[in-house]
């Protein structure tokens, strides 16, 4: 048996049901015992009682009472060991740490967290290997898709995690994404308003999930619409055929920046979901597809995070290097990191 958990939901743990989200964290439940949990007013969220249709936001702390055990097999099975190579390859993506946080740049292709078929091979599987003599795993504070890459915090402790959670959820963090898009956003710099709904008729598990856009006039009548926000700045370009732009998300739904580039006629290139990786979009008609590999992966990396670090107080600022194949097509376009200003949007504000 337990004892109680507060859990503070993640960045990007949000907008799903709570019954969803708790037996993920807890397979030893079942429905039933969940919806006996909510009935009786043991597991509530941020002090108040809930239902398990209640959908969790980030930030918020989750109280769970003391569960039962694992089943016996489920006890008794094994954690699942960590491939020597894949423990050298989480260790080698840590970009700075303190007693208190590990930062890494996260590989394009790792899942942030698991889900079906992905074993233990993602962030929050392979954490095990960065407890750097810490008796308790880090835990993740904030998510990156599976094929962008760039800084990702965790936490070593749940008091960093919650100051870290509410930091992400208070718009306290700034976050820079660079980009390879196709065509060139006119203005060169502006910001994104459209809201963001969740496309219908995916799987359970989220495969497949897909935002539409939805016009700031549109969004309050339209059912489960939510406002996003997005600045853009235009880095350097190739002619009128592709740019490399900068992204800073004010919001933080699910697909964001993926969505609202895709929206202005300018996807990402190499993102097949959002019409990155074809000739042509449905957009300003500019062609996605650059040639090889280039129109083969997602060009979308976190380059830079600002936090205030919940213990010393000061403002940290992390860079993380492009990935490879991300670093190959800026040499093939004549682009370079260190031509450009880390924030291109201070002067500005």
């Amino acid at each position: 048996m337990s004892g109680v958990q507060v859990i503070v939901i993640g960045m990007d743990e949000g907008e799903q049901r709570l019954d969803r989200w708790l037996k993920k964290r807890f397979p030893q439940l079942t429905q039933g015992a969940v919806e006996k949990l909510c009935r009786t007013g043991q597991l509530r969220i941020n002090g108040g009682r809930v239902k398990p249709a209640t959908r969790i936001e980030a930030g918020q702390e989750v109280r769970v009472p003391p569960l039962p055990d694992a089943t016996p097999a489920t006890a008794q099975a094994p954690r699942p060991r960590i491939a020597e190579s894949d423990q050298q390859m989480i260790q080698r993506a840590v970009l700075w740490r303190d007693e208190h946080i590990i930062a890494l740049n996260k590989p394009p292709g790792l899942p942030s967290q698991g889900g079906s078929g992905q074993g233990n091979r993602h962030v929050d599987g392979l954490a095990e290997a960065l407890k750097f003599g810490f008796k308790d795993r880090p835990k993740l504070v904030h998510r990156l898709d599976k094929d962008t890459s760039g800084v990702l915090l965790l936490a070593r402790t749940d008091r960093i995690a919650r100051a870290l959670s509410e930091a992400f959820r208070s718009r306290a963090t700034r976050k820079i994404y660079w980009a390879a898009v196709a065509g060139v956003p006119n203005p060169r710099m502006g910001t994104i308003r459209f809201g963001l709904v969740k496309a219908p008729g995916h799987g359970r598990g989220g495969e497949g999930e897909k935002m539409l856009a939805v016009h700031p006039r549109d969004i309050d009548r339209t059912e489960g619409a939510k406002r996003a926000t997005t600045d853009y700045a235009v880095l350097d370009a190739l002619g009128t055929r592709a740019s490399w732009c900068a992204l800073v998300p004010i919001t933080g739904r699910t697909h964001q920046l993926r969505a609202h580039m895709a929206e202005m006629g300018h996807p990402i290139v190499g993102d097949g979901k959002y019409g990155g990786s074809g000739q042509e979009n449905l957009g300003d008609g500019w062609g996605a597809q650059l040639g090889g590999e280039i129109s083969r992966k997602l060009h979308l990396h976190a380059r830079s995070l600002s936090f205030d670090h919940p213990i010393t107080k000061k403002r940290v600022t992390l860079t993380a290097p492009l990935p490879d194949h991300m670093r190959r097509t800026w040499q093939s376009l004549g682009w370079h990191e260190n031509d450009v200003p880390d924030d291109p949007f201070a002067e500005t504000e």
